[in-house]
C-alpha cells in the first residue's frame, strides 16, 4: 500500500502533464500497472478471480 502522502500528491494535478503517474485505484501501489484496467497486477489479479471485471476471467488449459 502507499503511503498516503504518496496518494495525495498523486491526485493533485501536475504542473506539467508528463508529470503524470500511473498508479492503482485501488491500492495506489506505481509499479505492475495495467492501463486499460487502471489497476496493479494484484488488485487485477484479486478482482479477476472474484469476478468483478467484465468479460475478464481465469484461463485454464
Amino acid at each position: 500500500m502507499a503511503k498516503k502522502s504518496q496518494i495525495n500528491r498523486w491526485k493533485r494535478e501536475p504542473k506539467f502533464s508528463t508529470r503524470k503517474m500511473n498508479r492503482c485505484r485501488i491500492c495506489g501501489r506505481s509499479g505492475g500497472y495495467l492501463s486499460k484496467f487502471q489497476l496493479c497486477r494484484m488488485c487485477f489479479r484479486e478482482l479477476a478471480w472474484e469476478g468483478m471485471i467484465p468479460g475478464v476471467k481465469k484461463a485454464s488449459w
